[in-house]
């Protein structure tokens, strides 16, 4: 009785029986690898869905934290976007968390100054409020042409890719309807 075999058929025998030897002689052990399992950095830790800031794109990512701090970062597989796959900057997003170069406080530079200053939080918020009615309420325009149109165009806002279609749609109508804003642009058009 002859056996005629395919040279694909014989390579796909062969690795079939190379791997199962592998995997008996070494001696692998399902049970002793789920024990090592419980040593990893993550082991235990819950991770937090959110979406990477990079680009438009908006990508899941899983965070990992411990202790007040990011221990690990990786794509969501369950993400309708992404399926668990990113790029090499959502790779690395950890890092805008851990970086000893990340700024934590405002930093403020005084008109005519050539140098940054650290300031407090409530005082940076309230300085950007008080700039912004400063300039809305000095550029407002509540008629043109005869017709009332109630906008300044002397203030821009730019939304990022980090923000959700309710975050947006909240943004733009504060910045439209609050602010008189006519220029309001988003980085993703939504």
């Amino acid at each position: 009785m002859e056996m005629n075999v395919t040279r694909r058929q014989f390579l796909k025998l062969s690795g079939a029986v190379a791997a199962t030897l592998a995997v008996v002689e070494l001696g692998f052990n399902e049970n002793e690898a789920k024990a090592k399992a419980n040593s990893f950095k993550i082991a235990g830790l819950k991770p937090t869905p959110t979406i990477c800031p990079y680009c438009a794109v908006g990508c899941g990512i899983l965070v990992y934290s411990k202790d007040n701090t990011v221990v690990y970062t990786e794509g969501d597989p369950d993400h309708p976007i992404n399926e668990g796959a990113l790029c090499s900057k959502g790779t690395t997003v950890r890092q805008v968390y851990t970086s000893d170069r990340r700024q934590e406080k405002p930093m403020y530079r005084a008109a005519g100054s050539s140098k940054w200053e650290e300031v407090e939080w409530d005082w940076a918020l309230d300085k950007v409020a008080q700039k912004m009615k400063e300039t809305r309420d000095r550029t407002f325009q509540t008629m043109e042409n005869g017709v009332t149109v109630n906008k300044t165009e002397a203030i821009a806002c730019m939304g990022g890719a980090a923000l959700d279609n309710e975050e947006t749609y909240l943004l733009s109508k504060l910045m439209r309807a609050g602010m008189g804003l006519t220029y309001i642009e988003h980085q993703a058009r939504i």
